[in-house]
């Protein structure tokens, strides 16, 4: 059993009750380095530990997420939105997150949603392969993606948040095993995160704006991975108006972009970006 725990009520008014404390995220181990030239020698790497957290949603198990644990009530909140169970923050009464990270217990308001049977399973897989898995459909809203609202944007911001990821983020500076994302709005970075899956960290800088009441529809996001599809789709579903990132994006999500008005900038390094949908910088 969990013990009792701080709690606090966040900006938005939802009730967060995070016991977990503290994971160790690293583990260091012995290994063998080989140079192309035959030399080998004994060292030591340093490797990511997998988390993995069932989140119940209304006392039924409806995900299992494999991630680090850290900004876990971030990463809940910005899967429930854009896997379309919520709307806004304010669908969510409570998140209850047990000392160990394992278990997220999320409590909905009334939002009309009805439970479906308990054999019900729909596998959804995810690109970024981190076994993440979604057992049920019984509090999707099934709602259509609605188009995002465009704003004019400067390529200042987008180098900005180029030039952080450039600096490096701490565990992947240890272990090469991490994905980043980076929330803001115009040119001020308000928030950064790491995960084993570039949606993970998507996820938790979505959560993280819900949690403290940020307007997504200001914001600019940078992810450090590519971005097919379901990348898009979750900039779309929370109504980001700018998704850019350092990797390139597939014909698919450049289409869902150019459909629904998302301003998608790839390939972006501190020297150059791509824009592939939305209109240009001014």
């Amino acid at each position: 059993m969990c013990s009792q725990p701080n709690t606090h009520f966040d900006p938005a008014r939802i009730y967060i009750n995070d016991q977990s404390s503290r994971q160790d995220l690293l583990r260091r181990t012995d290994c063998l380095r080989l140079t192309r030239d035959g030399q080998t020698e004994e060292t030591a790497g340093v490797l990511l530990t997998e988390h993995l957290t069932d989140i119940y949603i209304n006392e039924r198990l409806t995900m299992k997420l494999v991630c680090i644990p850290e900004h876990l009530p971030e990463l809940v909140m910005g899967r429930l939105l854009t896997e379309g169970i919520i709307r806004t923050a304010g669908d969510v009464k409570a998140i209850y997150i047990c000392e160990h990270g394992a278990h997220a217990r999320v409590y909905l308001k009334d939002t009309g949603f009805k439970a479906g049977s308990p054999g019900d399973f729909v596998e959804l897989t995810p690109t970024c392969c981190t076994g993440n898995h979604m057992l049920n459909d019984d509090f999707r809203t099934c709602r259509a993606f609605e188009p995002v609202t465009p704003i004019p944007w400067e390529a200042s911001w987008i180098f900005a948040l180029a030039d952080r990821f450039a600096q490096g983020m701490p565990l992947h500076k240890e272990t090469w095993c991490t994905h980043s994302c980076f929330l803001a709005i115009k040119d001020q970075l308000l928030f950064q995160c790491e995960d084993i899956g570039r949606h993970n960290a998507l996820d938790k800088a979505i959560g993280y704006a819900l949690l403290h009441e940020i307007d997504l529809t200001r914001c600019v996001i940078y992810s450090s991975g590519r971005i097919p599809t379901d990348m898009a789709e979750k900039a779309i579903r929370a109504g980001i108006p700018i998704l850019s990132g350092k990797a390139s994006p597939t014909r698919e999500a450049v289409e869902l972009a150019e459909t629904y008005g998302l301003t998608l900038v790839c390939n972006a390094r501190r020297d150059s970006m791509k824009v592939y949908a939305g209109e240009p910088p001014v």
